[in-house]
């Protein structure tokens, strides 16, 4: 690093991704641990609600009074119970809901925001699952416009065997 460069951290813009399972919980340790680390930097905390496929559900779905909105507060509530209170003030937070395919919103939310990392719980699956339907993970990883964290859920199971 030259002497002109700010000192600010390396990493200024930090989405995390969430689906409130287990390990997203144990990835947004990492996630918090990089945002204290880097001076000025913002954390993105991230759900995306997915779409039904099925043009049946979906116009089902929207003709009920104020889906989105219940849903939007439902999840912030679930957000500040889970996550809101773990950070210090000093930390820029930004909330993001989207609804959509999970990758493709992360994604596009990534480019949009120019965020520099993505941090994202991977969950185990069977060799058959990952073949027929992918991982959330992976498919963020091979198209990020930035880095990524993926934080496996066999490593949280590591850690707890090691205490």
């Amino acid at each position: 690093m030259n002497s002109q460069e700010p000192s600010s951290g390396v990493f200024r813009k930090i989405l995390f991704c969430t689906d409130f399972s287990e390990n997203a919980d144990f990835a947004f340790d990492y996630a918090l641990i990089l945002a204290k680390q880097n001076p000025d930097c913002q954390l993105y905390l991230m759900h995306v609600v997915p779409e039904s496929e099925a043009q049946f559900w979906k116009s089902y779905i929207y003709e009920v009074n104020d889906v989105d909105q219940k849903a939007k507060l439902d999840i912030e509530a679930r957000l500040n119970s889970t996550y809101r209170q773990k950070i210090p003030p000093q930390i820029p937070l930004h909330t993001v809901f989207k609804v959509g395919k999970d990758y493709q919103e992360i994604l596009r939310f990534a480019k949009e925001s120019q965020a520099d990392l993505i941090v994202i719980g991977r969950r185990g699956k069977g060799i058959m699952q990952k073949t027929f339907f992918g991982n959330v993970a992976e498919k963020v990883a091979r198209q990020a416009p930035c880095a990524v964290l993926i934080i496996p859920l066999s490593y949280q199971k590591k850690i707890a065997a090691k205490e």
